[in-house]
């Protein structure tokens, strides 16, 4: 218990924990892709399967927003810090009892109305395509509930800052997830596939379970509800609850979008969304996790001015890391796809699409972390309303896009030409479907510059400038992407890239050279983020003690 309970201190060693995890996260994720594509490939097994998460995740973004450590964690802390255990823990019970009426209310209207709604949400399905997708959302129903209750302890855990412990929740998710393909899919067929997310998703849920009982804090329904505490709960977490679920919609109309594109386009683009999402989940994830808890202490406390460095210090490093994986992900774009993706039914067609609406997603790859952190950010000041008026306004942005850039790809041949041979897909079938990533990453990147906007308005008197380090990190980035790029074309003589081995040597050296003369170019150029992390993997060698952020701080 107390290998598994220990604190993390400081930002960069919970922002390590944190990052450590989401890498073993990502592995079992390749493994878990890997296998689903080389069973079926980018067809009608997988749109069905990937289309059946879009009402579980609505209304898990939608009911368990209740119980997002976002809001619950100030919450926590301040009654663990100036009230007593017992208010906590009625505090958490009240919680609870409400979170799980709700979800058991909203989750028996949506097993009754999916099959009413299914030719809305995937309008280009077959009738039988409809009732496997009908089937798997109604199994699919079951994960808001243990997401959600693993969301609620896991306030708890972070709050005791024991991110190692919250640090392993994605990974048994994941584990879950696999066992499902391997074990359940052969008895059950599609709906073994939706067994394995339940099971992954109780595992997210039960490994913090022995923590929290250890602390004598883990929730009971109650009949007792603290009306007052669920309202100030609900006040804060509604417009956290509406701007989640605005992201949430354009997700599902682009998949409604894709369902009636050809086949295999749901499947190309949840692809290239996970791939995409493996360094948000490594860099903007962790940081602002971990930055989240200090944040929270510091406005409480007043330090206005702390504050808002600590923002900037942890979005300069989320734009350092995001930037030199953007460069490195448009260009070893194929060879990661092929080395992870390529196998089985996983032809290159799917290979290439894939890569092409990868790329797209690359580019917002440092808008989304970054807007996770301002949210935390506008969150660990009680402010939700502004980040939910942009993302409405961001997510208008997507959908509009989509169907302009949909547009405009069938009657502007020019336009079609143009990403067809700048993404190296012309004469392949589907290329339509790179509309919808274009769209999303536009809306992103909207999304974070007014929010940076507002950032800057509400703190000008604090506000610390970050376009030295910008800078600096473009530059980079530049340098580790041209790199990459003539790395490729003198390997691809000396490896065999017609055979795993060949393809993944020649990506994999490719991108390690580009790495290690960026990293000597920013050594050159003095970059502060590129030293703060080297300086930080130096003490962790010598295991010297940190000198910044102070261990008392987070």
């Amino acid at each position: 218990m107390k290998f598994l309970g220990r604190d993390s201190n400081g930002l960069h060693e919970a922002a390590f924990v944190l990052g450590v995890s989401a890498i073993l996260s990502q592995i079992l994720a390749f493994i878990r892709d890997r296998m689903l594509a080389s069973l079926f490939g980018a067809g009608e097994v997988l749109d069905v399967y990937y289309a059946s998460f879009r009402i579980p995740d609505l209304i898990y973004v939608f009911i368990a927003s209740l119980v997002a450590t976002g809001i619950l964690i100030p919450l926590i802390i301040e009654k663990r810090t100036h009230g007593s255990a017992r208010e906590t823990r009625e505090f958490l019970n009240s919680i609870l009892s409400v979170f799980m009426l709700l979800l058991f209310f909203v989750s028996l209207c949506a097993y009754v109305l999916i099959p009413l709604c299914a030719s809305k949400l995937v309008p280009g399905f077959s009738v039988e395509m409809r009732d496997s997708f009908i089937a798997l959302s109604r199994i699919l129903l079951l994960s808001p509930l243990f997401l959600g209750l693993s969301n609620l302890i896991g306030s708890i855990t972070q709050s005791s800052r024991r991110f190692f412990l919250y640090a392993l929740t994605p990974i048994v998710y994941n584990a879950g997830i696999i066992m499902g393909i391997l074990f359940l899919y052969p008895s059950f067929g599609m709906e073994g596939l939706a067994y394995g997310v339940i099971l992954g998703a109780f595992l997210h849920f039960f490994i913090q379970v022995p923590f929290v009982w250890y602390e004598g804090l883990l929730p009971f329904p109650t009949l007792r509800i603290r009306f007052r505490d669920i309202k100030s709960v609900a006040l804060l977490s509604l417009p956290r609850t509406l701007s989640l679920s605005i992201t949430n919609i354009v997700i599902i109309i682009f998949t409604a979008i894709a369902s009636g594109l050809s086949e295999g386009s749901v499947t190309v683009f949840n692809l290239a969304y996970n791939l995409g999402n493996v360094p948000l989940a490594v860099i903007g994830v962790s940081y602002s996790v971990a930055a989240f808890p200090t944040l929270a202490r510091l406005f409480s406390n007043g330090e206005r001015s702390e504050f808002v460095r600590y923002v900037v210090r942890a979005g300069k490093h989320i734009i350092f890391w995001s930037l030199s994986v953007l460069a490195l992900f448009v260009v070893l774009r194929a060879q990661i796809v092929r080395s992870i993706l390529g196998a089985g039914a996983f032809d290159w067609a799917d290979t290439r699409l894939t890569a092409a609406a990868l790329a797209l997603f690359s580019f917002s790859v440092a808008a989304q972390g970054l807007l996770l952190l301002l949210v935390r950010g506008y969150y660990a000041a009680g402010n939700t309303k502004k980040p939910l008026i942009i993302n409405f306004v961001a997510g208008g942005i997507s959908i509009c896009a989509a169907y302009i850039f949909l547009r405009l790809f069938d009657t502007v041949y020019g336009f079609r030409i143009f990403f067809e041979e700048l993404f190296r897909v012309q004469g392949f079938s589907g290329t339509k479907m790179l509309m919808l990533p274009l769209a999303f990453s536009l809306g992103a990147i909207a999304n974070v510059v007014l929010l940076w906007a507002a950032f800057k308005k509400d703190f000008r008197e604090h506000y610390v400038s970050i376009r030295m380090s910008v800078t600096g990190s473009i530059a980079g980035a530049l340098v580790m992407g041209i790199v990459a790029y003539f790395l490729l074309r003198i390997f691809d003589d000396t490896f065999d890239v017609n055979t795993f081995v060949g393809i993944f040597s020649q990506g994999f050296f490719s991108g390690l050279g580009a790495i290690a003369v960026g990293g000597i170019f920013y050594e050159f150029i003095g970059h502060k983020e590129f030293i703060d992390f080297r300086k930080s993997i130096t003490r962790r060698i010598w295991k010297t003690k940190p000198i910044i952020p102070e261990p008392e701080v987070l």
